[in-house]
């Protein structure tokens, strides 16, 4: 697959960790009135909303012409659940660092 073919997923996914995921677990501990959760807990709650748009990455038809693009995604998506987990994502850690700095 070439990397044009495949730009706009990569630019998804260089986003939705931290557009969706770090910003609506954000909001949560924020009403929940948690000002220092710990990392983890940050991290799993934004991998826990992130989770919520899998509809959305498993939804290319099973048409061969797609085999290589739901690839492509799925390995994305385990590559970008896993840095966060990790803490690997640097967008993910600083956000963190901004909510429990600035609640």
């Amino acid at each position: 697959m070439r990397n044009d073919e495949r730009y706009e997923i990569q630019r998804a996914f260089d986003l939705l960790p931290h557009v969706i995921g770090a910003s609506w677990a954000s909001v949560e501990f924020r009403m929940k009135g948690i000002k220092k959760p710990t990392r983890e807990e940050f991290r799993e709650k934004t991998l826990e909303y992130l989770k919520m748009v899998e509809p959305v990455f498993e939804s290319y038809p099973n048409d061969e012409e797609f085999d290589a693009i739901r690839k492509y995604i799925d390995f994305r998506k385990n590559e970008e659940y896993e840095k966060i987990v990790s803490g690997l994502n640097k967008e993910i850690e600083k956000r963190y660092d901004r909510y429990v700095d600035y609640g």
